[in-house]
């Protein structure tokens, strides 16, 4: 059975949001920014990626011919009904129902952020011989400091409208690639049609 690629959008976004809930009871801890990212990195575009497939390749099966235009739309609409619907109600539960969460992301991206100049200083730092060039890393390394201290961190917030709509623009393009990729391989059966139908 084909369904529309709107119905697909909402199944898709069922199941974002239920990940995302699953990560959120299960890891809201002290490894609740890890596991996110984890879960954007590689639940979420096996999820996407399979559910375009599924809806374009429903599709191919149940027509005879498919144009480089349907096979796009097939993929791309249940991607971005999914993705759009998810991130506007990440954005608003995060930042009007459990902000105690929206700080602790935040608060942990800090420190994510903190941990990787250390682990980069360390490393570098081991590998350089001469004073002059170890005396500028320690120099660049304490200025970088300076945006970790308590008063620069104050009201940071990476769950602004402006990093949502960021992060959503990043995802568009993967949708637009994967839809890209599905459209340009799917519609190879209009030219066998065309083909059998000359002969």
């Amino acid at each position: 059975m084909t369904k529309s690629p709107l119905t697909l959008g909402i199944i898709l976004f069922i199941a974002t949001m239920t990940v995302f809930f699953v990560v959120y009871s299960f890891y809201s801890g002290i490894d609740y920014f890890d596991i996110s990212l984890k879960a954007n990195a590689f639940v979420l575009p096996v999820l996407y990626a399979g559910t375009a497939f599924w809806s374009v390749k429903s599709y191919w099966n149940s027509h005879r011919v498919v144009s480089f235009k349907d096979a796009f739309k097939r993929a791309f609409v249940p991607m971005f009904v999914g993705g759009i619907l998810s991130v506007l109600s990440m954005y608003a539960y995060l930042n009007f129902v459990d902000t105690d969460s929206k700080k602790l992301l935040n608060y942990q991206y800090v420190t994510r952020q903190k941990s990787e100049l250390d682990k980069e200083y360390t490393s570098a730092r081991k590998i350089l011989k001469h004073q002059k060039d170890i005396d500028e890393l320690d120099q660049k390394y304490n200025e970088r400091l300076q945006s970790f201290t308590p008063e620069a961190v104050k009201g940071k917030d990476m769950l602004t409208v402006s990093h949502f709509s960021g992060y959503f623009a990043a995802i568009l393009i993967f949708y637009v690639v994967l839809s890209l990729f599905f459209g340009a391989f799917f519609r190879t059966r209009t030219v066998y049609q065309e083909t059998e139908n000359q002969e």
